[in-house]
Formats: C-alpha cells, sequence, structure tokens
C-alpha cells in the first residue's frame, strides 16, 4: 500500500543530514526531471525579483528564495519530518513509536513539484516550489511530471491511497487509487466538503494507514481496518471514499 500526502508549503529548517543527493533517492527513474528542476530553481534564485514572481512570494519570503539558492549544498532531513502544517501535525510523526516509524517510511509517500514523489524516509533540503509554480526555465510543471511520474505511480502494487491535493493531483493520474474526500453531515443527511479541518482529518487517517498491523489489500478491507481504528468512512464507488468529520467542522 503507498498513500500519497500533500507537501506542505512550509519546511523545517536545517537538518542533520548531508546534502541532497538524487542516487539516494526512491523512484530513481524521476532523477533526470528533478536535476533539471533543482537546478532550474538554483539559477533563478540568482534573480530575486525574478523568483519571487515566479513563486508567487512577497517581499517577506526573500529567505524562500535563499533556501533555493542553496538547494545542491544544504542538510537534509528525512521527507516525513521536513514538510510541516496541519497535516504533518496531526500525523504526528514523532510521537510515532520505532516499529510503527519503520512502517510509515515504507507506506507514507510525499507528492512534491520538485522531486515528484518521496518515501518517508527520503533526506530532502528545505527548498519552495508549489504545484501550480510555472518556472521560466521548464514552463508549467505538470508538461514535465506528468509522462515521468505517471508510470511511476501506476506501477506501484497494491492500493494506492491518493490524498494529494488539487495542484499535486494535476501533476499525474493514478487510475484506479483510491480517494478520500472528508465530508460534514446536518441534522436533514446532507453531506458538504469539509475545508478548514480537510488536513487535519487527512492526517489523522494517513496515521491509521501508516501504523496499521497488516497492509490492507482491498478497499472493502482498508474501510474495515480503518473503522476498527475509530475512524467514520464510506465507500461512495468503486474507489471513492468519504470520511465523516465530526459535527461543527468546515
Amino acid at each position: 500500500m503507498l498513500v500519497l500526502l500533500p507537501p506542505s508549503e512550509t519546511k523545517a529548517p536545517g537538518g542533520d543530514d548531508p546534502p541532497l543527493d538524487l542516487d539516494g533517492l526512491s523512484f530513481p527513474t524521476l532523477n533526470p526531471v528533478r536535476a533539471k528542476l533543482a537546478d532550474a530553481l538554483v539559477e533563478l534564485a540568482g534573480d530575486v525579483p525574478a523568483s519571487l514572481r515566479a513563486l508567487k512570494l512577497s517581499e517577506r519570503q526573500r529567505d524562500e528564495v535563499a533556501r533555493n539558492a542553496e538547494l545542491w549544498s544544504a542538510p537534509t532531513m528525512p521527507a516525513l519530518r521536513r514538510y510541516t502544517g496541519v497535516l504533518y501535525d496531526a500525523l504526528d510523526v514523532p510521537g510515532l513509536r520505532k516499529a510503527e516509524l519503520a512502517k510509515a517510511g515504507k507506506r507514507l509517500a510525499v507528492a512534491s513539484a520538485l522531486f515528484g514523489v518521496l518515501r518517508g524516509t527520503d533526506r530532502i533540503p528545505a527548498y519552495r516550489l508549489a504545484g501550480g509554480s510555472t518556472l521560466p526555465a521548464t514552463g508549467p510543471l505538470g508538461g514535465l511530471w506528468r509522462p515521468a511520474l505517471e508510470p511511476v505511480l501506476v506501477a506501484e502494487p497494491g492500493l494506492v491511497v491518493d490524498l494529494r491535493s488539487g495542484p499535486y493531483a494535476a501533476l499525474a493520474r493514478v487510475p484506479g487509487a483510491v480517494t478520500v474526500r472528508v465530508v460534514s453531515e446536518d441534522a436533514h443527511g446532507r453531506r458538504t466538503t469539509v475545508s478548514h479541518h480537510n488536513k487535519a482529518y487527512k492526517g489523522r487517517l494517513a496515521r491509521v494507514l501508516a501504523t496499521l498491523p497488516r497492509e490492507p489489500s482491498t478497499v472493502d478491507s482498508l474501510i474495515r481496518a480503518v473503522g476498527r481504528a475509530g475512524i467514520a468512512i464510506d465507500r461512495v464507488g468503486e474507489c471513492e471514499l468519504e470520511l465523516a468529520a465530526g459535527p461543527g467542522t468546515g
């Protein structure tokens, strides 16, 4: 089972591991695109105003451009510790026991505008690049990633649970992947998509999937396993699930 997580714009700073080594990352067939984008980001960082425009950053975020300038020399850390924010707070990687962390490293993968997809244990530097970005040297990211990334994800054995957000799902389609929509239900049984707490619920779901004693092999077995962990989830299509959020969310 592979659980595809969205990345986060915010990244933990620093790291204790050596600089980026593409050959040490999972899914090595993606390395040519990774190298092209990394070089393009470093080159673009030499022109701070152009970087701010391309990355849609404000003047107060010039430090993000400085991070990109140091992509090849900055220290690294595992992807599951690099990404931060609401989803990753709910995932709570620091709170995982050693055996759970080993499972999470194998089962969880992070979609990335720069790296395509990463295993949780892959060591990466801090950087700034969003899925909807267009770099002057490369054009829209979808045109680069789709031909390289889609075959990699389609070839992944077992269930693929796709929790990516829209801009990252657009970088590569995964036919047959299990998708999850977070919904709330009113007193009349009407369901609406949850927006504000969406990331937190997906983070909790990812934590459950990462730590299950056994990997589910079918959608039905996934639903049963998640239900035993206390998360209400329903099947609304062949590969579409709805996760029922608590009352008052939206």
